[in-house]
């Protein structure tokens, strides 16, 4: 929803030249992909998926096929860095660059957001800030590095896309990649959260309804 919503400021704020999804073997590609084409269809902006298969070759992380089964919980519980794929934004980041250059698009856009600091090191505004140097001094078109959800929370970012006019039914965030979202592992609970912090009306059919999981460090 975050990534979906981006692509919607963006078609907005600028000329948006093409999307692009990553298939690199993560348990829920097959359904969050075939979403992000639908919304790029839906706005005329040109769609391409890039493989990376050595991402669930080489890498260790429960995201992925390949590794263990994804836990179950808060998003900003320690047991969620074993979702974490290590290095993920910052290879995704230097082939969406190498790609925007290439078809002369001034800038890339992410979707990063203040929910993800906790857990995610390649999420966090550090790094942000010194991948978007690298992009700007590596490249001849000084491609820019845009993060417009870099210091908003996922309920902000739900009332934003409902602004928007963003089909929330028509996006995938449950990272077990099942017939419907669970409901219950850290990427369902923060949705779920984020729609009532947002006051907006969660359109998503979850497996499991059971009682959100409380912040940790908070009662």
């Amino acid at each position: 929803m975050d990534s979906v919503t981006a692509l919607h400021w963006a078609r907005r704020e600028h000329a948006v030249t093409a999307a692009v999804s990553f298939d690199y073997g993560a348990k829920h590609n097959h359904r969050e992909i075939p979403l992000a084409a639908e919304h790029a269809a839906a706005l005329g902006v040109r769609h391409e998926v890039i493989t990376m298969d050595f991402v669930e070759r080489l890498f260790a992380s429960d995201l992925l096929k390949s590794g263990g089964a994804v836990p179950d919980g808060h998003y900003e519980e320690k047991v969620m860095k074993q979702t974490v794929v290590p290095f993920r934004n910052a290879i995704m980041l230097s082939i969406a660059c190498g790609f925007a250059e290439s078809i002369n698009a001034e800038g890339l856009v992410i979707a990063a957001h203040g929910g993800d600091h906790a857990i995610y090191p390649d999420c966090r505004e550090d790094f942000m800030r010194a991948m978007g140097d690298a992009m700007r001094l590596g490249t001849y078109a000084g491609v820019q590095l845009l993060r417009p959800f870099i210091a908003l929370n996922k309920g902000e970012i739900a009332a934003a896309g409902a602004k928007l006019g963003v089909d929330f039914s028509r996006t995938w965030s449950c990272y077990k990649g099942g017939a419907v979202h669970c409901g219950t592992c850290g990427t369902c609970v923060e949705r779920r959260e984020a729609f009532i912090e947002a006051g907006v009306p969660d359109p998503t059919e979850y497996a499991s309804l059971a009682p959100l999981p409380a912040k940790p460090g908070k009662a």
